[in-house]
């Protein structure tokens, strides 16, 4: 007789790597996160795949560390196969990803106090 076994998965998950093109060493990050220093965090990131089974799932990469600066907000999935130049000519510095729909007025709020809302957690 098999055992039965619970799985929860948890989205939206983000997936880093380290070369463009989703190659090289690769990071996984579930649920609602904000990586706040991608760099000192994950060493060097080229290319990224976001993914979550809502279509309010908001990816935002910042231009700056903790959440300053430039940004730019990516709906649904997404797949990104060269970071460089993404952000108005920049690399993201810190990334914001959310399994609900997060609007540009939280996203500006989040720039100005570096303050996530509740259920997300900060790396």
């Amino acid at each position: 007789m098999m055992k039965a076994s619970i799985s929860q998965v948890v989205f939206p998950r983000l997936t880093l790597f380290r070369n463009e093109f989703f190659r090289g060493r690769r990071f996984v990050v579930r649920g609602n996160v904000g990586i706040r220093n991608l760099e000192r965090t994950f060493g060097d990131i080229e290319s990224l795949r976001f993914f979550s089974t809502s279509s309010n799932a908001t990816l935002v990469l910042f231009s700056e560390t903790n959440f300053r600066g430039a940004f730019r907000v990516f709906r649904g999935n997404t797949n990104l196969a060269d970071l460089d130049d993404i952000i108005r000519g920049e690399e993201p510095e810190s990334i914001i990803s959310s399994n609900r729909r997060l609007t540009r007025a939280q996203i500006r709020a989040i720039r100005e106090t570096g303050v996530l809302p509740s259920g997300f957690r900060s790396i």
